[in-house]
């Protein structure tokens, strides 16, 4: 049977934190952390991505204000997600992704892990806790 998976990306301005449902959806995997710049070899890396996990969706972080507006993090990723909606067609959702590099930082320290000196970590951190919080939402 040829599962399809999820991909969690955590889109930040330097790297794109990545991570990948298992088969069946329950849990979300760490998987690697992406150069952002140059933009275009990171959309090619995404795409083979989703090519070698067969992916069916995307779930990207949108880093909204406390208050719930949309600032300047939230519009540079949109204007990222478009880059990718362009060269991949794979349905992307947006996840509320506020607090969680906090919260992947806090979790990184408790296992005494140097967030400041890994923030690849953290990256990849985030994007598990983006797309599990997905994934559990949508049980």
């Amino acid at each position: 049977m040829d599962f399809k998976r999820i991909l969690g990306l955590d889109i930040g301005t330097k790297r794109i934190g990545a991570a990948i449902s298992d088969p069946i959806g329950i849990s979300a995997q760490p998987l690697k952390v992406i150069a952002r710049i140059p933009e275009k070899k990171s959309v090619e890396e995404i795409k083979k991505i989703c090519e070698e996990y067969n992916v069916s969706l995307i779930i990207a972080g949108i880093p909204k204000n406390m208050d719930g507006t949309l600032g300047f993090q939230a519009e540079d990723v949109l204007s990222y997600l478009e880059l990718i909606k362009n060269n991949i067609s794979i349905k992307i959702e947006l996840e509320d992704e506020r607090l969680t590099s906090k919260m992947a930082e806090k979790a990184l320290i408790e296992q005494k892990k140097n967030p400041s000196r890994k923030k690849g970590l953290i990256d990849i951190s985030s994007a598990i806790l983006i797309l599990q919080q997905y994934l559990d939402r949508k049980k």
